[in-house]
């Protein structure tokens, strides 16, 4: 089926497209392992924003750094692409290689950086040397906070539908805690259809960023029961488990799900609780879920650990990553110009 042309929309500018230079308030967000170079390049052609997930692009799909920016750069015909840096302080060495991943892109052009899990201070210097943006992942006021007191430009609100490490507040919730920073803020969690992602842009939202409805594609190249998982699931076959990575992570639930059960034993609680042993057995942890994530997500294994939001309740097929950009970019065409979509106060 061909792809229908991207229409112009009288949306009008939000903070997330003027600060990413995309055409639709839309983000692919960072998945491992699930952000292969051919997904983000193809949301990032359509006139919205892919995010690379540097672990994914070198581990799991097994291209050196550079040459895979250089290879979604390609794909994507130059178009703004974004980088996922997890700065969770916990590991030296992950540390120094983030910040040589960091330098890496801003060299290749990236302009647009989101943060996760730590204080983005540093990566804010950095970027906004270069001229670039920074926004935050957060799931609450205290994380948001520490997101503009670093000195982020915009926030992305991860609320309780979304999958993969989930937050605790629904999404009017989240973004009424939050509206008073004066920061734009992009809704992450529970869209799987265009009418989601309008009523969060009439909200108040800057953007909305997508993770599950981009896996149904057919450019990611997860395995094809994963996919097929996603289509046919709905929000009741969505549970949390902590056995993944130690805190709760939204995933679909299977029968390797249900054998295993989905909370960690009482000794690794007390280690995760310990003040010196909670850095190692989140280090184990995290080491642990690379592996378990690739095998079931990518490389076919039976042991399925398959992350998912509830917005598997509006996703019935496997498309291209275009149509559904062009959709959602549609279904803004009759908002007036000039609306706004952004909590962002005037400068």
């Amino acid at each position: 089926m061909a792809t229908p042309p991207l229409p112009p929309s009288p949306l009008g500018e939000t903070a997330l497209t003027r600060h990413a230079g995309i055409r639709v308030p839309l983000i692919c967000g960072p998945m491992y392992p699930c952000s292969n170079p051919e997904l983000v390049a193809a949301v990032s052609k359509a006139g919205a924003l892919g995010i690379v997930q540097p672990i994914s692009l070198t581990y799991v799909h097994g291209f050196e750094f550079r040459a895979g920016l250089r290879r979604i750069n390609a794909l994507s015909g130059g178009a703004p692409i974004g980088f996922n840096a997890l700065i969770e302080a916990s590991s030296k060495t992950y540390h120094n290689r983030m910040v040589r991943w960091v330098e890496t892109a801003l060299e290749e052009g990236v302009r647009f950086f989101l943060t996760s899990l730590g204080n983005p201070r540093w990566v804010c210097e950095r970027v906004h040397a270069a001229g670039g943006v920074v926004y935050h992942d957060i799931t609450e006021r205290k994380w948001a906070l520490k997101g503009r007191d670093g000195g982020v430009d915009g926030l992305v609100a991860v609320n309780r539908e979304a999958g993969g490490h989930t937050g605790s507040r629904d999404a009017r919730a989240l973004l009424d805690e939050i509206a008073d920073l004066g920061l734009p803020v992009v809704a992450a969690g529970g869209v799987g259809e265009p009418a989601q992602f309008r009523a969060l842009l009439e909200m108040g939202y800057a953007g909305v960023q997508l993770g599950t409805r981009f896996i149904a594609t057919t450019e990611c190249n997860s395995d094809l029961r994963y996919k097929q998982a996603i289509v046919n699931a709905t929000s009741q076959d969505v549970v949390l488990t902590e056995r993944l990575t130690g805190v709760p992570v939204s995933v679909l639930r299977t029968p390797y799900v249900d054998r295993l059960g989905t909370t960690v034993g009482p000794i690794s609680r007390l280690l995760f609780k310990g003040r010196k042993t909670k850095h190692w057995i989140r280090t184990w942890y995290a080491l642990r879920s690379l592996r378990q994530l690739k095998r079931s997500s990518v490389d076919g294994a039976t042991s399925d650990y398959w992350q998912a939001g509830r917005s598997v309740d509006a996703i019935h097929d496997i498309r291209p990553a275009a149509q559904i950009v062009a959709e959602f970019a549609a279904s803004l065409a009759d908002v007036p110009t000039g609306h706004s979509h952004s909590v962002e106060q005037p400068t």
